[in-house]
């Protein structure tokens, strides 16, 4: 279930759309959260226990760390296809 973006509401109160945008944001952090701790889970723990053996707790910081580069650059490179976009829709017009 996606949040609204700010982007349907073309008339409405800017201070209302920066809202929406920042809760669509969070929303988007709490799923990435989700995804890695899940992933990150059924890759390190063979067997919980009341402690983290040296093995799993190695495995869960290379499995964050991979999970938050690959996140970020996904983000970059969408970032560089909308500019790209817009460039190129701007080259259009003119």
């Amino acid at each position: 279930m996606d949040a609204p973006s700010g982007a349907g509401l073309g008339g409405a109160d800017p201070q209302l759309q920066r809202f929406i945008e920042v809760e669509t944001q969070k929303q988007r952090f709490q799923q990435l959260v989700h995804q890695m701790t899940e992933l990150c889970w059924e890759k390190c723990m063979d067997k919980p226990g009341p402690k983290l053996d040296s093995r799993a707790e190695t495995c869960f910081v290379n499995c964050v760390e991979r999970f938050i580069d690959t996140s970020q650059f996904i983000l970059n490179r969408l970032e560089q296809t909308q500019k790209s976009k817009s460039a190129f829709s701007e080259s259009l017009s003119d």
